[in-house]
């Protein structure tokens, strides 16, 4: 197989890996994120916890190998992004501590204050990660600060107050509403009233917020962002070395990749139709279908920055040649070769085993179903 062509098929693989870390253990997020909110005493915050407490590490599975993918597909990518982004990254774990032992540890004391600590603990573990993923993707379509010399040493120049600027907490706040949309989906096909009535309000806002926010950040990216272009010759075959081309930025640049390949419109298109698609079907009861169609539209979210992108995938702010891109940063064919078998071989097991646990566990958790089972339940 072709070198340029295996580096196309890991670009895709990659996006495949970060929509499906965003659907799977993005509900789940989002289910902990509305457990303050849904759940107005003890038992019905347990309902909740126990809809997602069965499946959250396994959804942690796609994580895991989206973060792995990306440290032996693209190394020079894995390498520059967590050194820029370090601070972001920690907050990122630091965050996460709190889900394994909120969902372990929060139900073994009855005490009060024991109990609301550690649903604010899985709040915090839960909206965190997403929104600071969203601000790490608004930065890349900014640009980031950073150079290679001439032996490929990266240095970063930028802050991590300065990821914080307007643009990037927008899609912080697009990442943020789109996975708790998902997860009131979820919610809303798991549980019975009076938690579902809740969830579904939820749902409401949550689906609001994404439109808009995806609508604010698209235009924001068309009229008041520059994108970049590659204007020198790039040979898509080569062993990676970012320095070897020329790259500009220009107003529009990041909207050139609908005009080339008109097609990819269907891209935001497909966001729009699955978000509020999902709305409607949810707010009919349709709740299965909504949370399959709402993966659709997360999808197309996840997509549109990629598309937009393409073929960057790490755009330089500070020096515009060291920006990385699917044909400059990418391991040695033999490794993405290796690598494309492993994952013709495991994925479909991991979905497979995925979709058999899900079905396991499948039915509605009601608060008669926790006071019979208050010893083998979360």
């Amino acid at each position: 197989m072709d070198y340029e062509i295996l580096k196309f098929i890991w670009w895709l693989l990659i996006g495949v890996l970060l929509i499906g870390f965003t659907v799977m253990d993005g509900h789940d997020m989002g289910v902990a994120t509305l457990l303050p909110f849904v759940g107005k005493n003890d038992e019905e915050r347990r309902v909740v916890i126990n809809t997602v407490a069965p499946h959250w590490d396994g959804n942690q599975v796609w994580f895991i190998t989206a973060g792995g993918a990306i440290f032996a597909a693209w190394p020079m990518i894995y390498a520059t992004a967590f050194s820029g982004f370090y601070w972001a990254m920690m907050a990122v774990l630091w965050a996460l501590f709190f889900r394994p032992v909120g969902f372990d540890y929060r139900s073994k004391i009855n005490n009060t204050t024991w109990r609301k600590t550690w649903d604010w603990g899985l709040f915090v573990g839960s909206f965190v990660p997403p929104v600071i993923f969203g601000v790490a993707f608004g930065n890349l379509l900014l640009g980031v600060p950073f150079q290679y010399d001439s032996i490929l040493n990266p240095t970063y120049s930028g802050s991590f107050w300065a990821l914080l600027n307007p643009f990037a907490l927008l899609c912080g706040v697009v990442a943020s509403g789109m996975v708790t949309f998902h997860g009131a989906i979820y919610l809303m096909h798991r549980t019975e009233d009076p938690i579902q009535s809740r969830a579904k309000t939820w749902m409401t806002i949550s689906g609001l917020v994404t439109v808009i926010g995806f609508t604010l950040a698209g235009i924001w990216v068309a009229f008041g962002i520059d994108g970049y272009r590659i204007t020198s010759a790039i040979n898509l075959a080569a062993s990676p070395d970012p320095l070897t081309k020329e790259v500009v930025r220009e107003a529009g640049a990041w909207l050139a990749n609908y005009q080339r390949w008109p097609l990819t419109i269907l891209v935001p298109v497909l966001g729009y139709v699955g978000i509020l698609g999902a709305l409607w079907l949810a707010k009919s009861g349709k709740t299965f279908a909504a949370f399959f169609v709402s993966a659709l539209g997360i999808t197309g979210i996840i997509g549109t920055a990629g598309v937009s992108m393409f073929p960057f995938m790490m755009p330089s702010s500070s020096h515009l040649a060291s920006s990385l891109t699917v044909w400059d940063s990418s391991s040695s064919h033999f490794t993405l070769f290796v690598m494309l078998i492993a994952v013709v071989i495991f994925m479909p097991i991991i979905i497979l085993y995925t979709r058999w646990a899900y079905s396991i566990m499948r039915g509605k958790v009601t608060t008669a179903y926790i006071r019979e089972n208050e010893h083998s339940v979360y």
